[in-house]
């Protein structure tokens, strides 16, 4: 094919996806409505798309670049030369779930001598820790948090450790609410016990530090903690890098050292990879080099602001709508709400949004946890706020007009008396043609009543029927 239909062909595909840019996407991507600055990127990431990140003695640019990135992150998070984590050393990984995977690995790989080594994690923490112990063969030990304060309680931490555990986690903030958990009490906790502790600011550290500038009042949740021994920070959200690039940080360089993967013992070249990827494409990482370089500090406290106030009247336009509250009072970069009106149906509000042109993301229930509502809030929202005010109210109208969705009485019977094991390919795949996803008619445009399914499923079967429905999706396309 000419390249000119190749670009059309991609350029149609692309029409069905959700918008990137223009603020009114609230989950997966980071936009900060800066000029040029995609263009920017994009040149940058063709510059280094072809150099590989396997050998960094045959690609020293590449390294270079890296080591700017970790000095970068290492600054903002309360280390370097004259804090009181001046040997911070890091790695760019491709992304917050392989940060967090190494970070897991390390902490398990410094205690060879344990047989079932655990990790304790906050309800909250992100699932990607779950994806850690299932992979790794780590035991998962979660910590319920408040349903008030959204957060774990020291105590609880401390009564869910062990002579097995080797990592304890907090989040800063927590991805579902943006509260950031009481890191201090949680790295005091580690460090008496002799275990490792990691901040996961994969979501806020790149905002954090700066909010704290613009007079936030943002509590300790970095190096400058007493017990803090690592850390993730995508610049792939909030420094506004293309996907995907984070930067995992230890307090020192033998923190790091288990990490690392070296094979010797096979006739090829030996292999030494400090993440899990060998081969890498430098693409990202100069576009990231670039995105930073360009924006500067100053940048990124303009960035701040826009997002700060964008967060302030999300927010302002959730407690003027009756039926609807905040789960929490906005900390960071997230407004999440949710309906405390019995005749308001949170999914039906996301699909008449979603209709509206405002793409949100629904959050199922958890334990004592309602189902919510998340805005990941950039600064590229800052402008759009006093549109979302009316439509807000205007889908909240709607949604209570058209009702709550009920399931059939067998249906509901079904999503909540199956176990994972009884779901089969089979199974899955009459459900999803009964829902309108089958036969190849892709996602509909309306989700309220998947949702209501999902929700009113235990969390095991709603992650069966997840798999099987994906797995439906992902098929050849002959």
């Amino acid at each position: 094919m000419p390249a000119a239909d190749v670009l059309d062909e991609i350029r149609s595909l692309r029409a069905a996806d959700r918008p990137t840019h223009g603020g009114r996407l609230f989950a997966y991507v980071y936009d900060p409505g800066v000029a040029g600055l995609d263009e920017l990127a994009h040149a940058a990431y063709a510059e280094s798309a072809h150099v590989n990140g396997l050998d960094p003695t045959a690609f020293p640019s590449l390294l270079a670049m890296e080591n700017a990135l970790v000095a970068a992150a290492a600054r903002l998070l309360g280390g370097g030369p004259g804090t009181s984590a001046p040997d911070v050393v890091g790695s760019v990984t491709g992304g917050g779930t392989e940060s967090l995977l190494l970070a897991v690995k390390t902490a398990r790989d410094a205690r060879p001598e344990l047989a079932e080594p655990r990790i304790v994690v906050p309800a909250s923490g992100h699932a990607a820790f779950a994806k850690a112990a299932h992979y790794l063969r780590v035991t998962l030990d979660p910590v319920p948090v408040d349903p008030v304060t959204l957060r774990p309680a020291v105590a609880d931490v401390a009564a869910a450790m062990r002579p097995e555990t080797v990592l304890v986690v907090a989040s800063a903030p927590s991805y579902a609410h943006g509260v950031v958990d009481p890191v201090a009490g949680i790295a005091a906790l580690a460090a008496d016990a002799g275990v490792r502790c990691h901040v996961d600011a994969c979501f806020g550290g790149w905002t954090l530090p700066w909010l704290r500038r613009l007079g936030a009042p943002v509590p300790p949740f970095d190096f400058a903690v007493p017990g803090v021994t690592s850390i993730s920070v995508d610049l792939h959200k909030y420094a506004y890098a293309p996907k995907g690039v984070s930067v995992l940080l230890h307090r020192d360089p033998a923190l790091r050292a288990p990490q690392y993967f070296a094979y010797a013992d096979w006739p090829g070249y030996t292999m030494v990879n400090p993440v899990i990827a060998s081969t890498r494409s430098g693409g990202p990482i100069a576009a990231a080099y670039a995105t930073l370089r360009h924006l500067g500090e100053d940048g990124y406290l303009r960035l701040a602001a826009s997002t700060r106030d964008a967060v302030a009247g999300l927010a302002a336009a959730v407690r003027v709508t009756d039926g609807l509250r905040l789960m929490a009072e906005p900390e960071s970069t997230v407004v999440c709400f949710t309906a405390d009106d019995p005749e308001l149906d949170l999914f039906v509000l996301v699909d008449e949004l979603t209709a509206r042109g405002w793409h949100t993301q629904p959050q199922l229930r958890h334990a004592d946890l309602p189902a919510s509502v998340h805005l990941t809030v950039t600064a590229a929202v800052a402008p759009r706020v006093a549109e979302f005010t009316p439509a807000l109210a205007d889908a909240v109208a709607a949604a209570r007009a058209a009702g709550r969705v009920v399931l059939p009485p067998e249906l509901l019977a079904l999503a909540e008396g199956l176990t994972p094991e009884a779901l089969t390919p089979e199974l899955v795949a009459g459900l999803a043609e009964g829902l309108g996803l089958g036969g190849g008619a892709g996602v509909p445009d309306r989700m309220a009543v998947v949702n209501t399914l999902l929700d009113a499923a235990p969390p095991a079967v709603r992650e069966r029927l997840l798999a099987e429905f994906v797995g439906l999706l992902q098929r050849p396309a002959w």
